[in-house]
C-alpha cells in the first residue's frame, strides 16, 4: 500500500470540482492551458481536457462543422461578459445563461462551448443541434470525459438554463457514470457521498476493468489514504467538502 495525505487546498483542485452559484472558484487554476488542436479561435483548456477534446474531434472525424466557441476565461473575462450581458440581453437572460464572475466553469479550463460553424456564431448561445455530426459529438462525449453540463428540466438544481452547447471534462469513468443515470453533475457529487473508504464503495465495470470510486469527507485536518501500489488511482477534490477517489483495478472482474 502507499501513503497519500490530502490537505484542505487539495479540496479545490481536480476535475471534479464542483463549480456553481454556491460554490465558487477557489483558487486560480495552476495547470496548463494550451489552445485546442485545430482551431484558429484562440480558444484554450486544461491540457488534459483539450487533449481528450482533441482526440474526440479525431473519433468524429475533424469535422469543420463544430467550432470551439470559448474555453478557459479568467475572472475578468468572465466579469466583462456578464456586464456586457447585461447591457444587451438583461438581467433575467444573463442570470439563466451566464454564470456569476468566480463561479463559472470556464475559470477552470474544464468547460468548453461548442457551436455549429457558421458565418455568426451566438457567443453566449452558439447553436449546437442533435442531429448529424453534433449528435455524434454527444453519443461519444462521455467516452472522453465530457458530460452535457447543464441538461433539460436540471435548471432548478444546476441554476443554469439549459445549455446544448456546454460541455465540461470530468474525466473517465465519471463521465460515463453521469450519462448513464441521467443526472447532473450536483446530483453526482451527493451521490458519491453514499460511498466511504471504509463501506462500500461504488463499482463501474466496462471492458473487463473495474474502477472504485469513493468519497473521503474533510474535517480541517489532514486525511491520509492508502491506496494499493500497483493499482492507478486519481485523487479529485470536490470543491464543497472532501475528495473523490477513483481506483482502476487490474482487469477482469473480482
Amino acid at each position: 500500500m502507499s501513503g497519500l495525505i490530502l490537505r484542505d487546498d487539495d479540496i479545490y483542485k481536480g476535475d471534479l470540482i464542483l463549480v456553481n452559484a454556491k460554490h465558487p472558484v477557489r483558487r486560480k487554476p495552476k495547470r496548463n492551458m494550451i489552445p485546442l488542436a485545430l482551431n484558429k479561435r484562440g480558444v484554450l483548456m486544461e491540457v488534459r481536457a483539450a487533449t481528450m477534446y482533441t482526440q474526440l474531434m479525431r473519433e468524429i472525424g475533424h469535422s469543420d462543422e463544430i467550432i470551439p466557441v470559448s474555453g478557459y476565461r479568467p475572472v475578468f473575462e468572465q466579469e466583462a461578459i456578464y456586464r456586457e450581458s447585461v447591457k444587451q440581453n438583461g438581467e433575467e437572460f444573463t442570470k439563466r445563461y451566464v454564470a456569476l464572475p468566480g463561479r463559472s466553469e470556464h475559470q477552470t479550463g474544464l468547460a468548453i462551448d461548442v457551436g455549429e460553424n457558421k458565418k455568426n456564431v451566438d457567443f453566449l448561445c452558439p447553436e449546437f443541434p442533435h442531429t448529424g455530426i453534433y449528435g455524434r459529438f454527444r453519443e461519444r462525449a462521455a467516452r472522453y470525459g465530457f458530460i452535457e453540463r447543464y441538461g433539460k428540466d436540471k435548471e432548478g438544481i444546476t441554476g443554469i438554463a439549459y445549455e446544448p452547447w456546454h460541455f465540461r471534462y470530468v474525466g473517465y469513468p465519471h463521465a460515463e457514470i453521469i450519462r448513464e443515470k441521467g443526472i447532473c453533475f450536483e446530483e453526482y457529487i451527493e451521490l458519491l457521498k453514499n460511498y466511504r473508504e471504509t463501506g462500500s464503495r461504488f463499482i463501474y465495470r466496462h471492458n473487463m476493468r473495474k474502477v472504485e470510486i469513493f468519497y473521503v469527507p474533510f474535517d480541517g485536518s489532514s486525511v491520509a489514504l492508502e491506496i494499493p501500489e500497483a493499482a492507478p488511482y486519481q485523487v479529485s477534490g470536490n470543491n464543497v467538502d472532501g475528495f473523490v477517489v477513483t481506483v482502476f483495478c487490474d482487469s477482469g472482474f473480482n
